[in-house]
């Protein structure tokens, strides 16, 4: 009885630790700049450590968090940690100047450095991108804390002998091994880590162009941090008027739905039944039509041997010659400039030729009649419910009236945390709640766990957790959540956003049918209750492309045997 108390106990702390997280973000926005090592800043970091998320491992220790260190930095910018100052921006027109776009390798956002000691970030994907940025860099503020407390001799200005000698390698030109070694063996005193896990941290940051980049970024942490404590030269985070002002107004969603509508008219697809699917850019394409166009290059026709060889960076060709089919065949691609990220195809089943296509329509239907499937990749969080809400929306010309479109279904596909099974296992989900609030949306899925029995994947149905962010979650807020009558399954960033998008336009604003059909299936990219499972500890690799093409061929397999 007393263990189920005290993790509740903790499990409200830390739900109070994220409530306190966004509030002070929300007012710190509101405001226009904060000084990240100021009061205002530490709020943000009592919360953090307080809420000691998983993915960020052994934050509130005195030693050095790496895995996490990683993770972060794959979604900042490079060279953000030599940057004093950091400007949040809307789009204000960077891309007409000099400046080249910065984007990190695992979000697809622009950001620029705008000198040495500033790097400015755009926003145009809403809240959460800004929630993201923030606690990503909170953590790295912390970081840098630690580095700064190990290498300050106490009451004076001076630094330990570690911090000078990696001082004076970072200096050199050129480090041989054997001075690299010694680097990293001060690195690893200042940090408390063994070598080996800094040597590994180390090979794993290292570039080409760039192969000291781990003992550069240790560097530039704790230097600013010690020009901070030591000089008063503050680090600050600012966000730009613009920013301020148009958040939450749509500008971006709304410009992305009116190029795809007028794409819709220009093809004289607006009145076809449309399938909307969020997912990848690879997954339906490479459904549709890559066992027909790869049939020479693999006669036994194995899909997921087909499909884990197009996942692979070596094989473009086999990819090039799929799309190449496809556009034959009827795809339509709208790369995205509206500032969303958020790339479209569009497959008109009318336009297949003989033997293209890899499924058939369950019943004969004049062309007007055959369906549009629409692709969608994936939004960020509240962005779900931004492009969504804009997309189902009558199309209103200047001239007419409004023209509504004929939504058949939506289908929402993609990766998430799961709370009990592994990596690649799957969720179908029975409804959407979100974290934080008392907003729940049950809906009727199409898709059951019964439609993916057989398959050798372990799969869940039950209710998701729609998070306010991946990165803040921690092992007892998930165990309430998994244990209580919530009887959560799995945690996601977007679920309760398309169902308020779906659901307003279904049954309030009436600009959609009332019976869409609404599907969900996700795979897990992580267990964020078993430690080394997080999303810090790397990626599925081709371990996701069972479930990808699994969920992908029931949704497709669905759509066309509609009637």
């Amino acid at each position: 009885m007393n263990s189920v108390k005290h993790t509740t106990t903790r499990a409200q702390e830390s739900t109070n630790a994220i409530e306190r997280l966004y509030i002070t973000m929300r007012h710190l926005f509101n405001r226009g700049f904060y000084k990240p090592m100021g009061v205002s800043g530490e709020t943000l970091r009592n919360a953090l450590l307080l809420l000691r998320p998983e993915i960020y491992g052994s934050i509130a220790e005195e030693k050095a968090e790496l895995n996490g260190l990683i993770y972060v930095l794959e979604r900042l910018p490079e060279g953000i940690e030599q940057c004093r100052f950091i400007n949040l921006t809307s789009d204000e027109g960077y891309t007409h100047s000099h400046f080249k776009p910065i984007i990190p390798p695992k979000r697809r956002r622009n950001c620029y450095r705008i000198d040495e000691e500033q790097m400015n970030i755009e926003i145009t994907r809403g809240r959460s991108d800004i929630y993201d940025i923030l606690t990503h860099l909170t953590f790295l503020f912390i970081e840098a804390q630690k580095i700064c407390n190990k290498v300050l001799i106490e009451d004076s200005d001076r630094t330990i002998r570690d911090w000078q000698k990696l001082e004076e390698a970072i200096k050199q030109e050129k480090l041989s091994q054997a001075a690299r070694e010694v680097a990293l063996i001060h690195t690893a005193n200042i940090l408390g880590r063994p070598f080996q896990e800094v040597l590994e941290v180390y090979q794993n940051l290292a570039t080409k162009t760039d192969p000291e980049r781990f003992l550069k970024i240790i560097y530039w942490l704790g230097k600013l941090a010690i020009d901070e404590e030591v000089g008063g030269e503050k680090r600050t985070i600012t966000f730009s008027a613009l920013l301020r002002e148009r958040l939450g107004h749509h500008i971006h969603g709304d410009r992305w739905a009116n190029t795809i509508k007028e794409t819709l008219i220009k093809k004289s697809l607006l009145n076809r039944p449309v399938h909307i699917i969020s997912a990848n850019m690879h997954s339906v394409v490479n459904s549709l039509y890559a066992r027909k166009s790869l049939n020479k290059e693999f006669p036994n026709n194995g899909s997921l041997e087909i499909y884990e060889a197009l996942s692979s960076p070596k094989n473009e060709h086999l990819r090039k010659k799929v799309i190449a089919t496809a556009k034959r065949n009827g795809m339509i691609s709208i790369d995205d400039l509206s500032g969303t990220n958020i790339d479209v195809q569009i497959f008109d089943m009318a336009k297949l030729g003989k033997d293209a296509c890899c499924y058939e329509l369950a019943q004969e239907l004049p062309d007007d009649k055959k369906p549009v499937i629409f692709v969608m990749d994936y939004a960020f969080g509240e962005q779900a419910y931004e492009t969504i809400d804009e997309l189902l929306k009558p199309y209103r010309p200047e001239k007419g009236e409004p023209v509504f479109l004929d939504i058949a279904s939506i289908s929402i596909m993609g990766k998430a945390g799961i709370l009990e099974g592994g990596k690649g296992d799957l969720m179908i989900p029975s409804a959407h709640i979100f974290e934080g609030t008392a907003d729940n949306y049950p809906f009727k899925n199409e898709l059951c766990a019964e439609d993916f029995e057989g398959y050798g994947l372990k799969v869940f149905e039950g209710t998701m957790v729609t998070v306010l962010g991946t990165s803040l979650q921690n092992k007892d807020i998930l165990e309430f959540f998994h244990q209580s009558t919530w009887g959560v399954i799995g945690l996601e960033m977007e679920g309760v956003h398309y169902q308020k998008a779906i659901q307003s336009a279904s049954k309030i604003r009436k600009s959609i049918r009332e019976d869409v059909k609404v599907r969900y299936a996700y795979y897990a990219s992580d267990n964020p209750l078993e430690t080394g499972s997080t999303l810090a500890s790397g990626g599925l690799g081709t371990a996701g492309v069972k479930p990808t093409y699994l969920i992908t061929d029931k949704i497709l397999k669905q759509i066309f045997n509609s009637k």
